[in-house]
């Protein structure tokens, strides 16, 4: 690949540079100036003053290949992911079998390699076998397959000591543990958040408490056995409080939240759309500010989308039989950008870098001399979602206009222009 990027300004989530030109060739940054002359044969793409920054990355992704491809496939969900300005993204092993042992992890590595995209897949290993939540899975076999984590993925480990156990065992290879809290038995039966909209609607609702008590019993294990843990998509002010406390008492503890919990709350559903239920559910306008405040000092660590497709049936019912979650790969960052006031640097630091340092991955650098790995994208653009890339539909945003259009990905040697 010989690419010639003109007028593009540098983001690399601390500074921005005025317009410049980078050159590419064969996967490697040559070089770094103004006013480039191409060299022949060169393809050139001028930006018109866009900014390229780290290339983003996405964690918790739902595949769902093997097993369940009529809802996305390894191709499709990178496809999505490339046109939502992702060059990287680690997938949940809630597949069917599920990624609980090494043969499915490479299975996953190496379907995604054959598919010739800028986006490199990693996978999350599941925590226990099947992602049932009884039986510690191979962690160790799935670790030096290349799994980056260990989860039970949309399915929170209910199970005590099941958790501890596990986080006990990867203190071996200083593996991460993550899990999704949510407190089953408390949170039974429920529709969207607790609160007015959930008695007005007539719905059943899921109290913060179903998030908070698993919260605190996670710290708590933390504590008491030592390694690493990650609190995937909190969506409440006391979550928020709860981890700040444990960041200053020195726990190794990181979180993330979904875009959508950041933009969006559970007013968004009188209408009983049913692809605005997600699990965790919109929460009240308080949460939706702490969690704003927590990306703004640090306690959140990445943003992420949530991206969990589901085809046509399992979303079009009556509210209360529709499945939880929303296709999310290709509208994330603009939803950040629409729908709060996040500056754009603190954006890529959210979407490019943390995710990779929290699963201890290379971080990306747009220097010569480094391998190109970018996002191309203009803050400024209004855009349309529509005809998505991913083999699901269910967002609530298709044929809406958003801010923030992501112009293309450069990775692997492979360019995307969307």
């Amino acid at each position: 690949m010989q690419l010639l990027i003109k007028n593009v300004r540098i983001n690399d989530g601390l500074t921005e540079q005025k317009p410049v030109d980078i050159l590419i060739s064969n996967g490697i940054i040559t070089d770094i100036a103004v006013n480039m002359e191409p060299p022949a044969g060169t393809d050139v793409w001028d930006t018109g003053g866009a900014l390229a920054s780290p290339g983003w990355f996405d964690t918790g992704v739902q595949v769902c290949d093997p097993g369940h491809e009529h809802r996305e496939d390894i191709q499709s969900a990178l496809n999505a992911a490339a046109a939502g300005g992702f060059t990287g993204i680690a997938c949940f092993a809630n597949t069917s079998p599920a990624i609980h042992s090494k043969s499915e992890v490479l299975y996953v590595r190496n379907r995604a390699q054959s598919c010739n995209s800028p986006v490199e897949l990693y996978p999350v290993g599941a925590l226990s076998q099947n992602c049932d939540g009884k039986d510690l899975a191979e962690l160790i076999d799935m670790h030096h397959a290349g799994a980056v984590a260990f989860a039970d993925g949309y399915r929170a480990v209910q199970d005590a000591g099941l958790l501890l156990r596990a986080l006990q065992y990867a203190r071996a290879f200083d593996g991460l543990i993550m899990n999704r809290p949510n407190h089953k038995t408390v949170a039974a039966g429920g529709q969207i958040h607790e609160g007015i909209m959930s008695t007005s609607l007539g719905l059943k609702g899921i109290p913060a408490l179903a998030e908070e008590l698993m919260v605190q019993r996670d710290l708590s294990l933390l504590e008491y056995s030592g390694g690493r843990l990650h609190i995937h998509l909190i969506s409440t002010a006391k979550s928020v409080e709860m981890i700040r406390n444990a960041k200053a008492r020195g726990l190794s503890v990181t979180c993330s939240a979904a875009a959508v919990n950041l933009c969006f709350s559970d007013e968004m559903m009188a209408e009983f759309d049913s692809n605005w239920k997600v699990m965790p559910p919109l929460r009240s306008t308080p949460d939706v500010e702490a969690l704003q405040s927590a990306v703004t000092d640090g306690t959140i660590d990445f943003i992420c989308s949530n991206h969990t497709p589901w085809h046509e049936e399992a979303k079009n019912l009556e509210f209360t039989y529709a499945e939880f979650g929303m296709t999310a790969l290709e509208t994330a960052f603009s939803l950040c950008l629409t729908h709060t006031d996040i500056p754009v640097k603190l954006l890529v630091r959210k979407f490019a870098q943390a995710p990779r340092s929290v699963l201890g991955l290379p971080l990306p650098a747009v220097k010569k001399g480094e391998k190109a790995n970018l996002t191309v994208f203009d803050p400024e653009a209004i855009w349309k979602y529509t005809n998505p890339e991913s083999r699901s539909a269910n967002s609530p945003f298709i044929g809406k206009e958003l801010k923030g259009r992501v112009l293309g990905v450069v990775n692997q040697q492979c360019i995307v222009r969307n």
